[in-house]
């Protein structure tokens, strides 16, 4: 019996430091699937929506390993919308890497295998894609997983407040970050200092150091 085999489009694997999450600032090895169904206004990665390289499991595996540490990103674009993505994270998980998952928040995140670190993007009003988040998503959040707000302006500072409280979220687990063209670290803290609001300020840390 033929055995069908894996196969991902991939955009770039790459090696650099982690530069949001609670790895920030770990040495990581990043894979970025090809494709994408949000377009965010702020997106910085619109170069990920053309369909990549063709590869197999095999392929990608072989190519992390090339990387001298045990930590990797499954990124995007959005990375769920391709099947092969399941394999290559039980595969991961199974070889012992410590295994992240960015995904924009949208797409089903229930069959995410066990083992898998979450960073959910929940999208702010001035992405544009607000209203395409799936709520139901939230429930499937171990206490490991981040859910991450990417905050452009005043507006999407408040909707991140209206979000944390309706849903009653764990603020341990909530990061706010700013667009590095749009909002300035600095405002986001003040506001943050006024309202004692008790989540993470989280500056992409890879922007400031100017690694892919």
């Amino acid at each position: 019996m033929k055995t069908t085999k894996t196969i991902l489009y991939i955009t770039e694997i790459f090696y650099s430091i982690q530069g949001e999450s609670n790895d920030a600032g770990y040495p990581c090895v990043f894979v970025r699937l090809s494709g994408c169904d949000l377009r965010c206004h702020w997106c910085d990665t619109e170069y990920s929506f053309r369909r990549g390289k063709k590869m197999e499991l095999e392929e990608i595996l072989s190519e992390i390993q090339r990387y001298p540490v045990r930590r990797v990103e499954i990124t995007g674009g959005e990375p769920l919308l391709q099947k092969g993505v399941y394999p290559l994270l039980k595969a991961l998980i199974k070889k012992g890497y410590r295994t992240l998952l960015e995904t924009g928040g949208h797409r089903d995140i229930a069959d995410v295998p066990r083992g898998v670190i979450k960073v959910l993007d929940i999208k702010c009003p001035d992405s544009g894609m607000a209203e395409r988040m799936h709520w139901q998503n939230l429930a499937y959040l171990s206490e490991k997983d981040v859910i991450k707000f990417v905050i452009a302006s005043r507006k999407d500072y408040e909707y991140a407040k209206k979000i944390i409280q309706e849903y009653s979220l764990n603020t341990e687990q909530v990061h706010l970050s700013p667009v590095v063209a749009s909002l300035s670290p600095h405002r986001l803290a003040k506001w943050m200092l006024e309202d004692a609001l008790e989540v993470r300020l989280q500056p992409q840390l890879h922007k400031w150091l100017e690694v892919p």
